[in-house]
């Protein structure tokens, strides 16, 4: 089979042909539970270990054990990519908050002006926190952290914002780097 990565970025990086079973079985799982396959991954698969990296970190951050549920994690994410101004991560991210919270205003409002949203406290404290260590990390001091434990998050909750925070800073990054564009199927879920 021919992959074609044309479209997924402004850099010319054919994808592996064929692809490695391991990653075709996880393309296909993509394309089965999501009805299409990211076009984050199909950038990274020029190159297999950087793929394989990029995806297990994913993996961990976004599907782990975590205190923080899966919708507090899309908006992290969401809310650094706003900040930074990606494009793919706003576009593909707020789809995933549309999808996991049943709200269309809160995806368009975390990614327009997060401030905006209707959040609870805990929410507001976590996204406080997230915006601050995207803009400015060097100022965080314990007092922070304590806001955040006194809202309900745990030293081990504290830990996944930061790295949460941390995955989307790089990947926000690459994707504007390399010109990276959301799948067209995302602008349309769950609104």
């Amino acid at each position: 089979m021919k992959h074609n990565n044309s479209g997924v970025t402004a850099l010319n990086l054919p994808m592996v042909d064929p692809l490695p079973e391991d990653i075709q079985k996880y393309f296909d799982i993509c394309d089965e539970k999501l009805g299409l396959v990211p076009n984050v991954l199909k950038a990274y698969a020029f190159d297999m270990e950087k793929l394989r990296a990029f995806s297990d970190m994913y993996n961990e951050l976004m599907l782990g054990d975590s205190g923080l549920s899966k919708l507090e994690r899309e908006m992290i994410a969401v809310v650094v990519s706003s900040i930074n101004r990606c494009w793919y991560c706003q576009v593909a991210h707020g789809a995933a908050v549309r999808e996991l919270s049943g709200n269309p205003k809160l995806g368009e409002a975390l990614v327009m002006n997060w401030r905006m949203a209707d959040l609870d406290d805990r929410q507001h404290t976590m996204l406080s926190f997230a915006e601050k260590i995207t803009k400015t990390s060097s100022e965080t001091q314990e007092a922070d952290r304590e806001a955040l434990r006194q809202a309900g998050f745990s030293d081990r909750d504290i830990w996944d914002i930061a790295a949460t925070v941390g995955f989307f800073s790089m990947s926000n990054r690459m994707a504007s780097a390399v010109g990276m564009q959301p799948n067209d199927a995302y602008h349309a879920n769950h609104r």
